[in-house]
C-alpha cells in the first residue's frame, strides 16, 4: 500500500488538543482536511506527522512549540495608543481583535488579544493563541490525493 511522502496532497480528520485535553480544532464529520504536505502554510509538525503513514491509518501525534506554533515572543507584546484603534466596542482585558494591516502581499488578518486596557493605551498580545505550547492531534489519514484531483 502507498504511503504518503512529501509533497503529495492528503486528507484527514483530526483532533487537535491542548496537552489538558481541551479542543481547539475538529475536522467536521464527513468533511476530511485537504492539504499539501510540506506546504509552509501547514503546521510543520503535523506535515512531518503524516509522513510514511497509509490510507485509514490513525496515529496520535505531540508537537512541541518549535513544530507548531513556535515559542512566544515576548516582543509581540505591543503597548498603543487607544486612538490608532477604531473599534466599533469598548476593547477589555482578554478581548480577540482582528487587525486588518496592508503588507506587500495585501492586506491581512492578524488577531491580537487584549492584555491590559487604560485611558491613553491598549497593550495586545500578537502572539498566535497557541504560541509556546505543546499540542497533542489525533489524525485519521483517509487519503492520498493526485493534485488533479484537487484543481476541480
Amino acid at each position: 500500500m502507498r504511503k504518503v511522502k512529501e509533497g503529495d496532497v492528503v486528507s484527514i480528520y483530526c483532533v487537535g488538543m491542548l496537552e489538558n485535553g481541551e479542543i481547539f480544532e475538529k475536522t467536521p464529520e464527513g468533511q476530511p482536511f485537504y492539504f499539501q504536505v510540506g506546504s509552509p502554510e501547514i503546521l510543520p509538525g503535523l506535515s512531518e506527522a503524516v509522513i510514511g503513514m497509509e490510507e485509514g491509518e490513525e496515529k496520535e501525534v505531540l508537537l512541541s512549540p518549535e513544530k507548531a506554533f513556535g515559542p512566544r515572543d515576548e516582543n509581540l507584546i505591543r503597548e498603543i495608543p487607544r486612538e490608532a484603534l477604531s473599534l466599533d466596542t469598548e476593547p477589555e482585558s482578554g478581548m480577540i481583535l482582528n487587525l486588518i494591516v496592508d503588507t506587500p502581499q495585501g492586506e491581512m488578518q492578524i488577531p491580537a488579544q487584549v492584555v491590559r486596557v487604560d485611558e491613553q493605551s491598549i497593550v495586545l498580545d500578537l502572539n498566535p493563541p497557541l504560541a509556546g505550547k505543546n499540542l497533542i492531534f489525533r489524525i485519521k489519514l483517509v487519503g492520498i490525493h493526485e493534485q488533479e484531483e484537487l484543481a476541480v
